[in-house]
């Protein structure tokens, strides 16, 4: 029994959280997206980029690997910042940034921040900034970050609108925290009836997304980290499991969270291992 515990703290604590990267794909066509369109989104999520278990060039490699599954657009969802203390070094955002600097694609990489961006900034949480160091050193390296913002994409022939949400968990009061999203001033720069795919790190604002929202996408959970054989014990969602993982889908509204790259809390993962996400709309 020893033994055995032993074993799978080292697989938890070492194994899958370094040596791990799975793929996860997804192919539907969701209300209202137009048929005929098809797009393809490489998803990356919760980096926490931090020594030794997320180092710049650990994230470099990630980024290279998602240059090669063709995606039509690249989305980043946020906690490119480390909370861990169970860490040997911080990751600079400046060099957490150029690593990130590799993504390429058509219509461009996209980004929101997450609430560990907003938490490692002490200076954003004293003076209650509009901001962090990680927006800055996004758009430093040319990656557009949304903060609460709706861009048209595609072509004018095949159009979509990503809108990005602010975070939901930006600022902290005690044990208390509070938001900066706004739901209804994003959607409401959309002018036209192209389809809208919604970036929101944390992904509880689902239960308000309308359903003139084509897709919604999250990370924040990670999976719950720690999965024990269908049980985690750790979500971190005032709606519990209901979020956790994967495609969901309500009242006929669909919406993905990724399990995320990185650790937070603790270095360990098990039974939820690092995964980049590949979303193929209009085409199943």
């Amino acid at each position: 029994m020893a033994a055995g515990l032993v074993s799978l703290g080292a697989y938890a604590g070492g194994i899958e959280p370094l040596a791990r990267l799975s793929t996860t794909r997804y192919r539907f066509n969701p209300p209202g997206w137009p048929r005929g369109q098809s797009l393809r989104l490489v998803v990356l999520a919760d980096f926490h980029a931090c020594e030794p278990w997320m180092p710049a060039a650990r994230i470099a490699r990630i980024c290279d690997y998602a240059n090669t599954l063709g995606g039509d657009a690249i989305l980043l969802m946020g906690d490119y910042m480390s909370g861990m203390k169970l860490v040997t070094g911080v990751v600079p955002p400046a060099e957490w940034a150029k690593a990130l600097s590799v993504l390429k694609a058509p219509y461009g990489v996209h980004a929101v921040c997450g609430n560990h961006d907003w938490w490692q900034d002490p200076e954003a949480q004293r003076l209650r900034l509009k901001e962090t160091v990680a927006h800055q050193a996004l758009r430093s390296v040319g990656i557009e970050v949304h903060s609460n913002r709706a861009v048209r994409c595609g072509t004018d022939a095949q159009p979509f609108w990503i809108a990005g949400l602010e975070d939901q968990w930006a600022y902290l009061t005690g044990r208390r925290t509070s938001g900066l999203d706004d739901l209804p001033g994003t959607l409401a720069q959309v002018t036209d009836d192209a389809p809208v795919i919604l970036l929101a790190h944390e992904p509880d604002i689902f239960v308000s997304v309308p359903s003139r929202v084509s897709l919604t996408l999250s990370g924040h959970t990670h999976g719950g980290q720690v999965n024990l054989f269908g049980w985690r014990p750790a979500v971190p969602s005032r709606f519990g499991e209901r979020f956790v993982y994967g495609h969901v889908v309500e009242d006929d509204r669909h919406l993905i969270v990724s399990g995320g790259l990185g650790c937070s809390i603790a270095p360990v993962r098990f039974m939820s291992p690092p995964e980049v996400v590949v979303i193929e709309l209009g085409s199943a």
